[in-house]
């Protein structure tokens, strides 16, 4: 039988395939037995272990996995985030509101001494010129002074934009 089948004899022993009838040494088997075995072999090779206590998901071990490829593929995205970051690609918004609230801080500072700078080389401007610039600067300064609260929101529309 283990001529027939490909295999050797001891693979064949370790089968353990029931001999139909042994006559001194030899076993003889039937097609049928051999089959049975194998079909209940691999019937058992594609179940679930029967051992897995109650309240345990048979498919843990798929599931784990799937949640492995899906940590592993988020650290790649953040470490390319980062290697962006770090080679001035891509600029975190934090940083960008920041960096953009400060320099508004200083236009308005130098918005601060337009005016007196303005009378020093022009002193024979009139008072009302003056102050209706001081007026107009002011809005200014104050426009600028808001830049960090607004950016977010700016962000929030111009990723919109990008959406349609």
């Amino acid at each position: 039988m283990a001529a027939s089948l490909g295999i050797s004899t001891q693979a064949f022993d370790k089968w353990g395939v029931e001999p139909v009838a042994r006559i001194g040494r030899e076993a003889f088997y039937d097609v049928r037995s051999v089959l049975e075995n194998r079909l209940d072999f691999a019937e058992r090779k594609h179940q679930p272990d029967g051992d897995v206590p109650e309240g345990i998901d048979p498919l843990a071990e798929h599931k784990l996995t799937q949640e492995r490829l899906r940590l592993t593929s988020a650290q790649a995205d953040a470490q390319e985030k980062k290697n962006l970051v770090a080679d001035k690609h891509l600029v975190p918004t934090e940083f960008a509101v920041f960096a953009l609230g400060k320099i508004a801080a200083q236009i308005g500072s130098i918005l601060d001494t337009v005016p007196l700078k303005l009378r020093r080389k022009h002193p024979d401007l009139d008072v009302r010129h003056v102050e209706a610039l001081q007026r107009e600067i002011a809005l200014a300064r104050n426009r600028a002074s808001e830049l960090g609260d607004l950016l977010p929101g700016m962000l929030d529309e111009y990723v919109e934009s990008l959406a349609e």
